[in-house]
């Protein structure tokens, strides 16, 4: 699984009753995008850091005005 900043994660439900959680990516440990990945969560804003599962995919940062694809910073998962 391969990210950049500013994309989102998506993490499937995987017990019946429990919902699909939707995150934004806003830091990556490794400049190649590998995880694990600081995650800001929508449903309450809270920052977690995160080593996907198979319930989890990525959906990719739209491109921005000029066509080009947003570059991702990477940093470390400890700031």
């Amino acid at each position: 699984m391969i990210a950049q900043i500013g994309d989102r994660i998506v993490l499937e439900a995987t017990h019946l009753g429990e919902a699909r959680r939707v995150g934004v990516i806003t830091a990556v440990a490794h400049d190649d995008g590998a995880p694990p990945y600081r995650v800001r969560w929508l449903e309450n804003g809270r920052t977690t850091l995160i080593f996907p599962g198979a319930e989890a995919r990525i959906e990719r940062n739209a491109p921005s005005a000029n066509g080009a694809a947003p570059r991702a910073a990477t940093s470390s998962p400890n700031h």
